[in-house]
C-alpha cells in the first residue's frame, strides 16, 4: 500500500467514525445544545464527503475556469478539472445549514426561557421518575 492509498483510507475511516459519533450524539444526547453541535458536525462531515466526490485523483487537479482555450487546453481541462457541482451544493448547504442552526439555536434559547431546562427528556415529559 502506497502513501496515497493510506492517506485516502485514513481519511475515509475518519469521516465514517465522525459520522457515527455525531449520529450517536444526535440520537442519544440529552442536552439540546449538544444535539445541535452534533448536528453541525454531522453536516460538516457530509460536506467534506461531497467535496471528496467531486475531487479528481488526477495530478494536477485544476479549477474549472475557462480563460483562453485551445483544443489542447480543452482536453487537458476535461481530464483534470474538478467537478464544480458538488462545490455548489456544499456552498448552498452551508448557507441553508447556517439558517437552520440559527433557528434551532433560537428554539433552544426559548425552551430555556420558558421551561428553565434544555434537557430533551424533561422538555418532552419522558423523564423517568426517581
Amino acid at each position: 500500500m502506497n502513501s496515497t492509498d493510506f492517506f485516502w483510507s485514513l481519511l475515509v475511516s475518519t469521516l465514517v467514525a465522525n459520522l457515527v459519533l455525531s449520529a450517536y450524539g444526535i440520537i442519544a444526547g440529552r442536552s439540546l445544545t449538544k444535539k445541535l453541535i452534533s448536528l453541525t458536525i454531522f453536516s460538516d462531515t457530509i460536506y467534506v464527503i461531497f467535496i471528496m466526490i467531486g475531487y479528481r485523483l488526477i495530478y494536477p487537479a485544476v479549477p474549472p475556469v475557462y480563460l483562453e482555450l485551445s483544443r489542447d487546453e480543452i482536453g487537458f481541462l476535461k481530464g483534470h478539472a474538478v467537478d464544480p457541482v458538488p462545490q455548489a451544493l456544499v456552498l448552498t448547504g452551508i448557507v441553508i445549514g447556517m439558517a437552520v442552526n440559527a433557528l434551532i439555536g433560537f428554539g433552544i434559547i426559548q425552551a430555556y426561557r420558558l421551561k428553565k431546562t434544555i434537557d430533551a427528556r424533561r422538555l418532552t415529559g419522558y423523564e423517568e421518575a426517581g
